[in-house]
């Protein structure tokens, strides 16, 4: 696996001579984005993926400073993937002096997440518009956890007329049914046990039983979302870690 700083040497180093499966992703890796390698390795001949842990979707109290970062492990899990490209630039790269254009999908992006995160969506699709046009990927593999994020980046990509493929991968849950996600490394043992009643609730599919069962956390939304597929959509606060998750509604349930 080569591992890449600038924009020149992704470019240059994706060769077309046959198909190109992106996944970007911010770092921390888990089984979750072992899934989303594993599958673009599958379906394509050259499998990029991004480490970029991008300042522009958070906010001014988000986490941003405190994001697990660790690139060598990173580095080790992508290649055994099958990853043949690690882009990880910097900020610097990605957003030079000067920098000023910006890529807003209006109505999906300023709800449900979009509300509690106002412009996290706008760094959302920049950067994923920026690395589609480093890459030029036939498919880019993005996870079903983030059911927004992926209807956000399939509006982009109809509406500005991209040729690449959005492939979605199902949730990757531990044995307890939390969904894998970077952010699970600040829970507490106690507050990973409270953290089980976001899963449980959505498993209802039910939105009115979803939010009973989660009254004893801090719940931003409960919501059924029309993307495709329909979702039942949360966000809930476990002390001071923002968890969300969703599940698919089945089609006599829609």
């Amino acid at each position: 696996m080569k591992i890449v700083r600038t924009i020149a040497d992704a470019s240059s180093l994706v060769t077309r001579d046959g198909t190109v499966g992106l996944v970007p992703t911010m770092g921390g890796f888990h089984e979750g984005h072992l899934a989303l390698f594993r599958a673009a390795r599958a379906e394509n001949d050259v499998v990029v993926a991004s480490l970029f842990v991008n300042p522009a979707q958070f906010g001014a109290n988000e986490d941003l400073a405190a994001y697990p970062r660790d690139e060598k492990r990173d580095a080790e899990l992508a290649e055994a993937a099958g990853v043949d490209i690690l882009f990880a630039p910097s900020a610097e790269e990605l957003y030079p002096p000067g920098f000023q254009t910006w890529v807003e999908v209006e109505q999906l992006g300023r709800t449900l997440e979009g509300e509690f995160r106002p412009g996290h969506f706008r760094g959302v699709a920049t950067i994923c518009l920026k690395l589609l046009n480093v890459v030029r990927p036939d498919r880019a593999y993005f996870g079903q956890k983030d059911a927004q994020q992926v209807a956000v980046v399939k509006r982009m990509v109809r509406d500005l007329d991209l040729t690449v493929e959005i492939r979605v991968v199902p949730t990757i849950r531990d044995g307890d049914g939390l969904a894998l996600s970077s952010r699970n490394a600040y829970l507490s043992p106690a507050e990973r046990e409270r953290a089980l009643a976001l899963p449980r609730a959505l498993a209802t599919k039910d939105a009115a039983q979803a939010r009973a069962r989660l009254n004893d956390l801090d719940v931003d939304y409960v919501e059924v979302a029309d993307f495709e597929p329909r979702v039942l959509a949360a966000a809930v606060r476990v002390g001071k870690t923002r968890l969300i998750d969703n599940v698919i509604l089945d089609k006599e349930r829609a």
